[in-house]
């Protein structure tokens, strides 16, 4: 009979291991399928908020005209100015959110990448771009303000456009 007892207290320890062993594999899997969820989650999110200012710019006129307009011109009014340094803070907060989102590993560099070209055509060139810069790269770390500016005030910059497109985009605000 005491045989018989250990036989099965043996066979339910081993039973319970096995069922330790299961759950912490199938926890494993629940966390790996809730990280894919949270990148997929916060991809969409970033990919929402280009799809929103760039919808923006085609249904509302006046803002349109507003994204239009020369920023580096000598002619704006304050309000121009004001309006124009409020876009940039805005492109800027959004670079700032998907750079740390980039390097905690919750979205694909390809959200960073995308930002950064358009910033890089000559938007932050523009004296109001550098003016709010200045301001607000005290608020980030020397690692992130010596990536920033390597990016876009680089002289080394690689243009990919032909020259005929060049000459195309300088008449676009995001070139002057």
């Amino acid at each position: 009979m005491p045989f018989d007892r250990e036989i099965i207290i043996l066979v339910v320890q081993v039973i319970a291991s096995l069922g330790v062993v299961v759950s912490v594999v199938y926890l494993g899997i629940q966390i790996h399928q809730q990280n894919v969820i949270t990148k997929a989650q916060f991809g969409h999110s970033l990919t929402q908020r280009l799809y929103d200012r760039y919808f923006q710019t085609s249904k509302d006129n006046e803002y349109a005209e507003f994204m239009a307009k020369d920023w580096n011109s000598d002619d704006l009014t304050p309000t121009e100015s004001w309006r124009i340094q409020m876009a940039i803070l805005t492109y800027l907060v959004d670079i700032f959110d998907v750079y740390d989102k980039v390097n905690a590993g919750l979205v694909a560099k390809s959200h960073l990448d995308t930002r950064m070209r358009t910033l890089k055509l000559g938007v932050m060139k523009t004296a109001n771009a550098k003016l709010v810069w200045s301001g607000w790269k005290k608020n980030r770390s020397e690692e992130f303000v010596q990536w920033f500016e390597e990016e876009v005030y680089s002289d080394e910059d690689q243009n990919e456009f032909t020259r005929e497109e060049i000459e195309k985009l300088g008449k676009l605000n995001t070139t002057r």
